[in-house]
């Protein structure tokens, strides 16, 4: 173990050394033709693990993307908080399967307590069930299993155990700036996209509530978004939840970043009456700042979440004992991570005031940005920055102007088509973006901009 003990000191160093210096290093690296050659082929004798894992790491560093940096604006990805960082370098040394009290009573407890404080923060019904997934993809496929189960078993069919082969039609619907894991939960889940009827959407991506009233007009599946993926617009949570439960419908919101706003209180209006929804998804590893990979889906039918997710077999124990919640009764994976430890390192390290701190402080670097950019002749913000995203349009060198930026390394942000227009697409999410950081990427654009503008 004297061995094991040098390697980890080491390993720990150099993800120090790699977290110190991120900062600085190009935000996406400029040459990945020698990694593959470094790496090497399958060796056919073991090898001291020390040598192994320096081999790995001077292969890899030079290809990695700064996403932990503070210029790295794209994908609405954040970085990583100092406690979450050090609680998932303990994960991977304990080593838990995070199945049941028996399989790892610990990790389990620490599930229980961190997705209590998630509901907290996140102002959801204290009585929602949870389960710790993947991101937003297993969230919403989970959330959307629960509805799946819950609106065919009113209408008496058992999914579960039937299938889907002979069951009563399923409606979905959701607005036409949905984001496209809903599309693809649906196929995961067997309904299809083409199940969905989809509505209207204002000219900021937000669902129509008066086209939601006329395409409902029974029991079906409605999903609402908080935070639309390019514009961070939020539906109208209460005139939509209304309505849908009106016609007997199951409400889902993906909230996967946008749901953060609920944390402060100056944003927190955004989602005014989402806490009457019936199941919500959102991601850890986006807004909260926890390594990759962490989402949660919550759902204020327990009974119908456990029963679309939950497994038993006969080898199997410590499931339904009472007292101690079995995370895996809640997810898709026996198998998996314990990835409340993480979870709960953050939310310790920022406590409620530095939660909402971090996101009134992304969305004030937001606006920063898109009053900057727009002072640029010949640049547009095109959309009503109500959150952490700003959508950019240079005319017909949008492309040419994202691929510029990107070449330059000073920052990362990527392009999107929106209302049929291709625009830049920037999302401030992580917690060691400063003005300093704006400010920077805003003079690489400004430079890329002027060098596309100039060749004609």
């Amino acid at each position: 173990m004297s061995e094991l003990r040098g390697l980890l000191a080491e390993v720990a160093a150099r993800v120090a050394d790699y977290r110190e210096s991120v900062a600085g290093a190009p935000v996406f690296p400029e040459d990945t033709t020698g990694v593959r050659e470094k790496l090497g082929d399958l060796p056919d004798k073991p090898a001291p693990p020390a040598d192994v894992i320096r081999r790995l790491a001077d292969a890899v560093e030079p290809a990695l993307v700064a996403t932990t940096g503070p210029r790295y604006f794209g994908f609405v990805v954040g970085g990583a908080l100092d406690a979450a960082t050090a609680a998932d370098m303990l994960t991977t040394g304990w080593d838990q399967p995070a199945f049941n009290k028996v399989t790892s009573p610990a990790a389990a407890i620490v599930e229980e307590v961190a997705g209590e404080w998630l509901k907290d923060v996140l102002g959801l019904p204290s009585t929602a069930s949870f389960g710790f997934v993947t991101g937003g993809q297993g969230a919403n496929t989970v959330c959307l299993a629960a509805a799946r189960h819950h609106v065919l078993a009113k209408a008496g069919w058992d999914v579960e155990r039937r299938g889907l082969n002979g069951a009563p039609p399923l409606r979905v619907v959701a607005g036409e700036g949905r984001h496209a894991t809903i599309d693809c939960s649906l196929r995961l889940l067997g309904l299809g996209a083409d199940a969905v009827d989809p509505v209207r959407a204002d000219a900021q991506g937000a669902i129509d509530v008066t086209d939601l009233e006329r395409v409902l007009d029974g029991p079906a599946i409605v999903c609402l978004q908080a935070g639309n993926v390019n514009s961070g617009a939020f539906d109208d949570f209460g005139a939509a939840i209304r309505i849908a439960h009106e016609h007997g419908a199951w409400v889902h919101v993906d909230g996967a970043f946008g749901l953060w706003a609920a944390a402060s209180p100056a944003f927190r209006p955004l989602v005014a009456g989402v806490d009457q929804a019936d199941s919500w998804a959102v991601d850890g590893h986006k807004w909260l700042n926890v390594p990759y990979d962490s989402g949660y889906a919550f759902c204020a039918h327990p009974e119908s979440h456990r029963a679309a997710m939950s497994v038993t077999a006969a080898y199997l124990t410590g499931q339904g004992d009472g007292g101690v919640r079995a995370p895996g009764d809640f997810v898709p994976e026996s198998s998996r991570r314990a990835r409340g430890f993480a979870t709960w390192a953050a939310l310790g390290e920022l406590g409620r005031s530095g939660l909402a701190e971090l996101v009134d402080r992304c969305c004030a670097l937001a606006r920063r940005f898109a009053e900057r950019l727009e002072a640029i002749e010949g640049v547009t913000v095109v959309n009503d920055v109500v959150l952490n995203q700003v959508l950019v349009s240079f005319g017909d060198k949008t492309d040419e102007v994202v691929e510029a930026v990107q070449r330059s390394g000073e920052c990362w942000l990527g392009a999107t088509t929106w209302h049929g227009r291709r625009l830049m697409r920037i999302a401030v999410s992580n917690w060691t973006t400063t003005e300093a950081d704006v400010d920077r990427g805003v003079a690489a654009i400004q430079a890329a901009w002027a060098s596309v503008a100039a060749k004609g």
